[in-house]
């Protein structure tokens, strides 16, 4: 393809970018901007040109040794639920805008430690950011098919001007807003675009690979495994191999976390924290699909082209070598976004670690004027912008002295290397609260110090002298200071050499210092916030310990140099309001003075606004055991709230069971009141009958003998319906005192149920209802039959009362279970309301849902039935969701 149809896919490509992240941006509330699996796609900057071209080089050259690198991520994901969610909880209440001021912070917002975690960032990512240009540079002459040409100056290598396009990217929507502690939604709608592409593309090529010009997994491994050295390539090999891969997952699962570019999209660029739980299964799922490919797209191409000679870029080479240049050109914009992503982040990010931490501190602090907050926000942005096109401008440099002569692999694990030694003093900062500053500063020097001595130092002294002495004979010819076998270990690779020996010192000045020096009362302060961030969250701004004089008026002064009289104004108001004090209020308190460094740490760094505050106060020195007595109160504070809380939430739910106690005895009360009211009235009707009927024959001595029998008929039906209800009181009575004893016989159920619809059927026919006795096969099972036919008679009845007349259909049922017998009646009445499920078995409770004006019945027959099935040791209950009717079913258990 002609290079420049390349440089117009290229820069069409940017423009759409360009686009993407200007939509973002001006929909940064959109539910397509904010969510996780945005998120987790933004993570994806992990995977740079190192993955994407990288991996298959290593592949094609040691086989499965490109897996540690991934192996580290995949474990530490798990662990961000807990770790990188306490992160991201203390950068949001100390407005952290970078590793840099992460870091320092936690150690007493030492201004010298930002500004050395700051030089550390910087050295071990400008190899990394050369890496990218080199892969850049390097699939440009391929996909043009340029390899010829060499370019002599800057103004005529294309690798320059793709470096400054990037430049222009990252200056535009990186700083647009002085406060970096902003999120940056167009930077990362576009880097998690970016991923998907990448790993569409990659997966694309590894398919057409494969499948296509393959004939899949099978036939790769068949034909590489009679090559010479295909056991090497697919095992691990010696315990050495062992070791190199323990200590490059070891790098990898710290690097995930301390990496710029990582810790501006996983912390920074994160605005909601249930977005981890999503992203430590998908970000995972993500790696493992970027490399399923991977030892394929190695064997295939050392398979085609017999050798391991830029086995990088093979999945370039063997598309254009059978001619696919569409694929091919995919490829290439596959691994175009991946160096986009990772420049554009890390750029970023280091851009305002350089500015809050190196250039403001040092030197231009005092170049703010106050009172004109435009300007200074000005001079920030301008600051962080030169910062840009100096750190990708260095980087080129770095290329053209050094990349031409290192693999992708190779300089991407020397910025690993550099990059962990901030592990010891950000991790073990997280839960040690002994950790101090001088502990942290001393063991970064070390720790960077032996890493350049054992793996930058060697190659560097090898490119300018031409001559490998040093690395074969070591410092002055002392054989224990080799560096690539420092004091004997010769067995481990490069990398995991230069970081186990510098982690070692890292690790061990670290403690050693912190053990010996400790920290300030502020150091103290902060590294109890860290460690215990959980309940000094709760106390916000008065977890500062400070003591001191400080004016409002002092302060406000500073802060409007940066925000401006009006916005300066509107935060002190919304602070004196939050606390409840006075507007007018003169002397400044711990509280603002913490306040005041927040509100500035975003534009300027937490060391800037440490300086800026520290210069109107008068602060008075504290000693630890004070400093240890006041957070010792604070959290005391914290627990006694927390307990008045929970005995009000107790309190509260206490309140709430009497309330629903009291409504219950009420209601009981009004249920007792109406029970009372309809036996007195079920009492009085069949007396008033027998009385009447009684007076009428008595009076009239001459009534024929007919009218006489049927007078005396309708006393004996009054008399057995006054003793059914008065069995019933009697039978509910002894049911709730446990008198009653049941006469358990084998009967046979099929019979029982013929007999109770027998006894009801008079009733039945009167309203014209119909009652189907659906199973009519006998079984015989131990019951006591009287109390059973009262159950179902009781149900029947309660069936005949809700159905229609002369529409009216009950069915009765039995059906055998687990050990138990079934036995359901349902009808085609108007059913059971919602409100009357859990109330229908409860003593005198009556549906309001009867075909009659006034409720009928005593409201005990239900109850009842409950308690005589649950004396046969069955269960009763009312079917919910039934669209027509109603149906009750019980269980007799049998063995």
């Amino acid at each position: 393809m002609n290079s420049y149809a390349v440089i117009i896919i290229i820069i069409i490509y940017l423009a759409m970018l360009f686009y993407i992240a200007f939509l973002a941006e001006k929909k940064r509330q959109s539910k397509w901007v904010n969510n996780p699996y945005v998120y987790t796609l933004s993570l994806a900057v992990y995977c740079s040109a190192w993955t994407y071209y990288g991996s298959v080089g290593i592949a094609a050259n040691s086989g499965i040794h490109f897996l540690p690198i991934y192996l580290g991520p995949v474990i530490a994901a798990p662990l961000w639920i807990v770790v990188l969610r306490k992160i991201i909880r203390i950068s949001k209440q100390h407005k952290i805008s970078s590793i840099a001021d992460f870091i320092s912070l936690r150690y007493g917002n030492n201004r010298f430690l930002g500004a050395l975690v700051t030089l550390i960032c910087l050295f071990g990512t400008l190899p990394y950011i050369s890496l990218q240009l080199k892969a850049v540079s390097e699939t440009f002459e391929i996909i043009s098919g340029d390899n010829s040409y060499v370019s002599t100056t800057v103004i005529d290598d294309s690798t320059f001007y793709i470096a400054l396009l990037l430049a222009i990217f990252a200056a535009f929507f990186g700083t647009q807003n002085t406060d970096a502690s902003e999120k940056h939604k167009g930077i990362v709608a576009t880097v998690a675009l970016e991923s998907m592409l990448k790993l569409l593309f990659f997966l694309a090529i590894g398919t057409y690979i494969t499948f296509y010009l393959f004939d899949g997994t099978s036939d790769i491994y068949e034909k590489i495994s009679v090559t010479d050295n295909f056991k090497e390539l697919s095992t691990l090999g010696k315990m050495e191999d062992g070791f190199n891969w323990f200590f490059m997952i070891a790098l990898s699962f710290m690097v995930v976390f301390l990496l710029p570019r990582q810790f501006q999209v996983a912390v920074l660029e994160n605005n909601r924290e249930k977005h981890l739980k999503k992203a430590i299964w998908l970000f995972p799922l993500y790696l493992l699909l970027f490399n399923i490919f991977v030892i394929f797209i190695a064997w295939a191409g050392k398979l085609t082209f017999g050798s391991t000679e830029n086995a990088e870029y093979y999945t370039l080479l063997l598309p254009l070598e059978y001619g696919n240049t569409f694929l091919a050109t995919l490829v290439f914009l596959g691994g175009f976004s991946a160096v986009i992503s990772m420049v554009v982040v890390s750029t970023l990010a280091l851009s305002t670690m350089v500015s809050n931490n190196l250039v403001i501190p040092y030197g231009f602090l005092d170049k703010f004027i106050k009172n004109q907050p435009e300007r200074n926000s000005k001079y920030i942005k301008t600051i962080r912008r030169v910062s840009i096109f100096t750190i990708i401008i260095a980087a080129y440099f770095f290329y053209v002295i050094f990349s031409k002569a290192l693999s992708l692999y190779s300089i991407g694990l020397i910025s690993f290397v550099i990059i962990s030694q901030l592990a010891p003093s950000f991790f073990i900062g997280l839960y040690w609260n002994r950790g101090s500053s001088k502990g942290a500063i001393i063991g970064m020097i070390v720790g960077f110090c032996v890493a350049i001595y054992t793996l930058v130092l060697p190659f560097t002294l090898e490119a300018y002298t031409g001559t490998d002495d040093f690395r074969q004979y070591g410092l002055m010819g002392i054989e224990a200071l080799k560096p690539y076998a420092l004091f004997g270990i010769d067995f481990l690779s490069p990398p995991a050499h230069a970081f186990f020996w510098s982690i070692t010192f890292n690790l061990f000045s670290y403690l050693m210092f912190s053990l010996m020096y400790k920290g300030n009362y502020r150091e103290r302060n902060y590294a109890e916030m860290y460690v215990d961030s959980k309940n000094f969250t709760n106390l916000q701004d008065s977890a500062l310990v400070w003591k001191g004089e400080a004016y409002v008026a002092d302060i406000k002064n500073v802060l409007a140099r940066f925000l401006g009289e009006k916005r300066a104004t509107r935060a002190l108001k919304i602070f004196f309001t939050k606390y409840k004090l006075s507007q007018d209020t003169q002397l400044a308190d711990a509280r603002l003075i913490n306040f005041s460094e927040k509100l500035l740490t975003g534009s300027i760094g937490s060391a800037s606004a440490k300086i800026l505050i520290a210069s109107v106060v008068k602060e008075e020195q504290i000693s630890l055991v004070e400093v240890l007595k006041i957070l010792e109160e604070s959290k005391e504070n914290i627990v006694s709230n927390k307990v008045l809380l929970e005995k009000s939430n107790e309190l509260s739910q206490l309140t709430f069971q009497l309330k629903e106690a009291n409504e219950e005895l009420i209601d009981k009360d009004k249920q007792k009141d109406e029970f009372l009211d309809t036996v007195a009235h079920e009492l009085k009707t069949p007396i008033t009958g027998i009385r009447a009927a009684a007076e009428v024959i008595l009076d009239d001595e001459e009534m024929p003998k007919e009218i006489k029998a049927q007078f005396l008929k309708n006393i004996l039906q009054d008399s057995d319906r006054l003793g059914r209800l008065i069995n019933n009181i009697l039978d509910f009575e002894k049911l709730e005192t446990g008198g009653l004893h049941l006469d358990l016989q084998p009967q046979d159920i099929q019979k029982t149920i013929g007999k109770a619809i027998a006894s009801v059927s008079q009733i039945a026919a009167k309203k014209e209802v119909l009652i189907v006795n659906n199973n009519m096969h006998p079984f015989v099972i131990n019951y006591d039959e009287d109390r059973i036919l009262q159950v179902l008679t009781n149900l029947l009845s309660n069936a005949i009362k809700f159905c229609g007349t002369k529409t009216g259909k009950i069915i009765v049922d039995y059906k055998i279970g687990n050990q138990v017998v079934e036995i359901s009646v349902a009808d085609n009445g108007k059913g059971i309301p919602e409100e009357d499920f859990i109330y229908i078995f409860d003593k005198f409770y009556q549906s309001k849902n009867q075909n009659t004006r006034k409720p009928e019945g005593s409201g005990l027959g239900l109850a009842i039935t409950k308690q005589i099935v649950e004396k046969h040791k069955g269960k009763i209950w009312a079917k919910k969701d039934i669209k027509n009717g109603a149906t009750l079913v019980f269980t007799i258990p049998f063995e």
